[in-house]
């Protein structure tokens, strides 16, 4: 039987674009994409039709109003449609095209040939209905992260991706020279995209390890602490791991953390102090921040 999917469109001042990102992201929406034009923003996303009624996305609606009102911001205008599964998983593909992130990635859709002139490191990309296209701030925050990080000597690197979405940055981890990557999510959805994506660029299944789970499941997995770990998920979901990271680090641990908006460094910054982390940069990007920490 064919499932169907809520189109979501909403016309929007391009300032309003990571506020409205954070809302759909809550909402569970899935392949959100945009398209800026002159002083305009459309953005796109989709939902399984059984998780939301018409009064579901007219609260929706509503919220994003209230939102752009407590901004001082022209209102947005968002409107709904119910699309057939064959078609939502190619519609929203139109608007992504190649994008370079940070000083190293080319992130090259899937479905496109790859370009033969660049010298970056080209990471193909599928993500399904999971979150990490590379085109948010937060995720490209996270690249760019990671490219300090890694790639510049030869030593062992293990690293766990905590919520790893389509598994972009665990498969970025791998390009820049992880040595192993676990690559973990609650959502089995993420997991299979991250499967698909590993195999869309060839790294094997014993470098980049993904499974459904979060740090509980990685304590069974690792057989000594990580080097690295990194989390680009909701804010109220870190705070709760944070007091989980002590378990699965050694003392010269080091973190990336982001999908945390501007508002909400301060309690993720007591958060960490309170459990032996200290804040060795934070970065900022629009309405977002990532967060580079180390044991102290």
């Amino acid at each position: 039987m064919a499932h169907s999917w809520w189109e979501i469109r909403i016309l929007c001042d391009p300032a309003l674009e990571d506020i409205i990102f954070w809302r759909l992201e809550r909402f569970n929406c899935r392949g959100t994409a945009t398209e800026i034009k002159s002083n305009s923003c459309l953005m796109s996303a989709y939902l399984p039709e059984e998780q939301a009624r018409l009064l579901d996305l007219a609260a929706l609606s509503l919220w994003l109003r209230q939102d752009a009102l407590c901004a001082g911001l022209p209102l947005p205008a968002m409107q709904w449609d119910l699309i057939e599964d064959e078609d939502w998983g190619s519609t929203w593909k139109e608007h992504w095209q190649p994008q370079e992130v940070g000083d190293r990635f080319l992130i090259n859709p899937a479905w496109l040939p790859l370009p033969t002139d660049t010298d970056r490191i080209i990471l193909r990309l599928d993500p399904g209905v999971a979150f990490g296209t590379g085109a948010h701030a937060t995720t490209q925050l996270c690249l760019e992260s990671l490219e300090m990080r890694l790639g510049f000597d030869d030593s062992k690197c293990v690293i766990a991706d905590i919520g790893c979405g389509s598994g972009i940055l665990s498969i970025g981890a791998v390009l820049l020279g992880a040595t192993k990557v676990y690559a973990l999510d609650t959502d089995p959805l993420a997991v299979r995209s991250t499967i698909s994506n590993r195999l869309l660029n060839r790294v094997n299944s014993q470098q980049l390890v993904a499974e459904l789970g979060s740090i509980d499941r990685l304590k069974e997995m690792v057989d000594e602490p990580i080097d690295g770990l990194i989390c680009n998920i909701l804010a109220e979901v870190i705070i709760d791991l944070i007091p989980q990271f002590t378990a699965i680090s050694k003392p010269t641990t080091w973190g990336v953390l982001s999908g945390i908006l501007l508002e909400q460094a301060k309690p993720i910054a007591d958060t960490l102090e309170q459990h032996g982390w200290i804040v060795a940069t934070l970065w900022k990007r629009q309405d977002w921040c990532c967060f580079n920490i180390r044991r102290s």
